[in-house]
């Protein structure tokens, strides 16, 4: 076979493999083939996979999932490799079986005149309308015959027959995606023909058209993106055959980067440098810093003199480009700094951060990279009370745990975490006070007692002020050393439950009755907990599902 469970698990990662064993009874259409296994999984959508069966070399996988089509070996790839493994024993002589079929076939397509082979194309051409677009395109290419080229990749680059309500939906995507590749795959065919002019001026017309579709396109697996991408390469392909006007190929740049259209192509004019030449980009350098003057705080505009400027090397050019427009929540400042610091200048990168971190001081929301970018420095030179300040800083405006959290390791490392803790504390306590609690959360108070396993005065601070999320923590760490109290919570949080349904309730109800019996049977009380079970399913027993769940449970 040449791969084993182990390898599937290495590829994958353990997330994906444990995820895998789930879509197994999802595999369907499993073929073997000489090299290969194909089959469909059926998941969110219906994903075709592909696993190469390389002998020694091991397995590889190719899935046409969003996670898949990023490289990944993902947990579709692992349920047909994990149905392969169970169907070992018959895999040998399915593949067999293949090879005898692909050489039968070549036997047979050899032995064919001339005339029967033209017969056979004819046949399948009249069945398959892409084979048959795809080979009209590549017999206009073969004779020069640009016009219909020119018309075909329109037609193909049309989303309108996708567009059942003028929209092309999610489900239509892939289709379109395979028609805007195959309009990338005849743009290439007329470079390689010797019209790597034509081929130009036929993408840039392609990228406008696209441009234009993109906005009408559910594409959110990004599959019509990637085939954008591929007419996008063909266009950069066919300059670099063709060497059009460079300034002119500057002034397209420009004008197709400012405009609506780059996002669907996410063109980058630097990929042109060796094209543009040094007249070329002395033009795009120019048009560029004219936008950006009449439109200075345009994304777009900013984005490419950013680009332009920063591919120059001129560090202090950049950071006088960005100084122009500082963002509040500090991210500009750490983009400073990390420049400063690829240019040999630490100390004033550092600088530009902690001037980050002064502009930042009151905004609850500001870039928790700054910070760690700081302290991270301040660590390295044993300025660890200053990297403790830092923390205290962010977390007094934050008032978050993942804030309290970093203050915390932060000030053990300086040996100052008790008077630390004490003030957070208190601020905490404030807070709670005010009823400034986290997002649709209890009080960020609650949260780092139990952080640091201060269950005590947890339990003193939760009355009248923890959500269920919280008691059921403080429960969970509690239920050895106060379990009366944590059967109390649990019998609480039960009573909701019996008002809802649904397999997922359900199992939580399960998980909440396993904690009730585990804290009576350490109060030495399991007849009162075989009563109150009793009385439970007695009240709940039409719900049938949820009996089934609770005698899986052994409740």
């Amino acid at each position: 076979m040449g791969f084993g469970e182990d390898e599937l698990r290495a590829l994958a990662g353990a997330r994906s493999f444990e995820r895998g064993l789930a879509y197994l009874d999802a595999v369907r259409g499993l073929e073997v083939g000489a090299g290969s296994v194909t089959a469909v999984v059926h998941g969110t959508d219906v994903y075709e996979v592909e696993l190469a069966l390389g002998g020694g070399a091991g397995v590889s996988g190719r899935c046409d999932c969003p996670y898949g089509q990023e490289g990944n070996f993902c947990k579709h790839c692992v349920a047909v490799g994990l149905t392969v493994l169970r169907q070992a024993e018959a895999i040998p002589r399915q593949r067999a079986a293949a090879r005898t079929r692909a050489a039968g076939l070549e036997a047979w397509l050899t032995a064919l005149s001339r005339d029967e082979l033209l017969a056979l194309v004819r046949e399948q051409v009249a069945g398959d309308r892409e084979l048959r677009r795809r080979l009209e395109l590549r017999a206009a290419a073969a004779r020069s015959d640009l016009g219909t080229v020119r018309e075909r990749v329109l037609a193909l680059l049309d989303p309108r027959p996708f567009a059942r309500y003028g929209y092309v939906e999610y489900a239509d995507a892939p289709g379109y995606a395979r028609q805007v590749a195959e309009a990338a795959d005849a743009l290439r065919a007329l470079t390689a023909g010797g019209q790597a002019a034509h081929a130009v001026g036929l993408a840039e017309e392609s990228i406008r058209a696209l441009g234009e579709a993109y906005q009408e396109i559910d594409d959110s697996d990004g599959v019509v993106g990637q085939a954008v991408a591929a007419v996008a390469e063909t266009h950069l392909e066919a300059c670099g055959v063709a060497r059009p006007d460079p300034e002119r190929l500057a002034e397209w740049l420009v004008g197709h980067v400012l405009g609506d259209g780059n996002d669907a192509t996410d063109l980058d004019p630097l990929d042109y440098a060796d094209v543009l030449g040094q007249a070329g980009l002395a033009r795009l350098r120019k048009l560029a810093a004219e936008a950006r003057r009449r439109s200075p705080r345009g994304w777009a505009e900013r984005y490419l003199m950013e680009r332009l400027v920063k591919a120059e090397g001129d560090v202090d050019a950049l950071v006088a480009l960005y100084v122009r427009d500082l963002v509040p929540s500090g991210a500009t400042h750490l983009r400073i700094a990390e420049e400063l610091d690829a240019a040999g200048r630490p100390e004033d990168a550092l600088e530009w951060a902690e001037r980050g971190l002064r502009d930042t001081a009151d905004e609850p929301h500001a870039d928790g990279r700054l910070v760690d970018y700081v302290c991270a420095r301040y660590t390295r030179t044993g300025r660890k009370a200053e990297a403790a300040a830092a923390r205290r800083g962010r977390f007094l405006a934050e008032r978050s745990l993942a804030a309290y959290q970093q203050l915390r390791a932060a000030a053990r490392a300086a040996d100052r975490w008790e008077t630390e803790r004490a003030a957070a504390l208190a601020a905490l306590r404030e807070d709670t006070r005010q009823e400034r609690s986290g997002r649709h959360r209890g009080p960020v108070l609650i949260d780092a007692l139990l952080d640091d396993g201060d269950l005590d005065t947890a339990w003193r601070e939760a009355a009248g002020r923890a959500d269920d999320r919280q008691w059921r923590q403080l429960a969970d760490l509690s239920r050895e050393t106060r379990p009366a109290d944590a059967l109390a919570v649990y019998l609480r949080l039960v009573e909701p439950l019996k008002g809802l349904t649904g397999d997922r309730v359900y199992e939580q109800m399960a998980r909440l009755l396993i904690d009730v019996r585990a804290c009576h049977r350490a109060l030495g009380t399991e007849s009162e907990f075989t009563g109150y079970l009793v009385a439970l399913r007695a009240e709940l027993r039409r719900r049938r599902k949820l009996m089934t769940i609770l005698d899986r449970h052994g409740l």
